[in-house]
């Protein structure tokens, strides 16, 4: 049995770790090479890095961040944020970064996945979708939540995978930052209709979340940002939960 995987998320704005609810509100959450430093140390299984602010101008930070961060880390990390060409993806895997987080420019120009996992491979091609839920039906959103659409979050599950990704991380935007647990209905859903790992996120606020993602929404992965940046939720404490469940991690 594959084990599951415990992901801190880092939603980078300006040079900063950033956390927010329901993807508004942010505070500052301390440094991202540190705070990645201490994850690693901790038994994170991998790591999320978001740039929320992926200007032009924010492109370089990120670069030298996922430089930082390659020197000082020694587990898989994703990053993410205003990801659009070959070109992108190019310097930040240059750069030390094992995955990339695509969202909205995969929306846009969907054949932007069929390239990207061309060139690099479907095992460094994250395919993130943010949806709400509205009305009974889940609706993926653009722009970091802000822009919404009529696209069906299953639907569009369905063509990523289609496409080449190898992986999806679905955030519930209805328990984003709320600490009320994760979409289980969504994410079980997800799990039987698709062949590639679902991470989840959006909503952990205790470990019994964890567990119930896992259990009853059958991820694959559970990402989580706030409960980890400010000292809620130890990921040594978390696992040995998951252990007690019978669910497998790696210690």
């Amino acid at each position: 049995m594959l084990t599951k995987r415990i992901i801190p998320c880092l939603d980078i704005k300006n040079g900063r770790t950033v956390k927010g609810v329901n993807f508004i509100n942010l505070i500052d959450a301390g440094d991202p090479v540190e705070l990645a430093k201490q994850y690693a140390a901790k038994g994170a299984d991998e790591l999320v890095f978001l740039d929320i602010s992926a200007t032009i101008e924010e492109r370089q930070t990120t670069l030298e961040m996922v430089l930082h961060v390659a020197e000082q880390v020694n587990i898989p990390f994703t990053v993410g944020g205003g990801i659009s060409s070959i070109e992108d993806v190019d310097a930040l895997l240059k750069c030390g970064a094992d995955k990339v987080s695509i969202n909205s420019s995969a929306v846009k120009r969907p054949e932007l996945i069929n390239e990207l996992s061309n060139k690099f491979g479907n095992q460094c091609i994250v395919v993130a979708i943010d949806a709400k839920k509205i009305n009974e039906n889940w609706k993926v959103h653009l722009a970091g939540g802000s822009i919404p659409t009529d696209i069906d979050l299953f639907d569009w599950a369905k063509e990523v995978e289609r496409r080449g990704a190898g992986e999806i991380l679905f955030t519930s935007m209805n328990n984003d930052g709320t600490k009320n647990g994760f979409a289980n209905d969504a994410l079980s859903r997800l799990s039987k209709e698709l062949n590639i790992p679902i991470i989840a996120s959006g909503g952990a606020g205790n470990m019994q979340h964890f567990v119930d993602t896992f259990k009853i929404g059958k991820a694959d992965a559970a990402l989580a940002a706030s409960v980890f940046h400010f000292g809620e939720i130890e990921i040594e404490d978390l696992k040995e939960e998951l252990k007690k469940n019978n669910i497998e991690v790696r210690l």
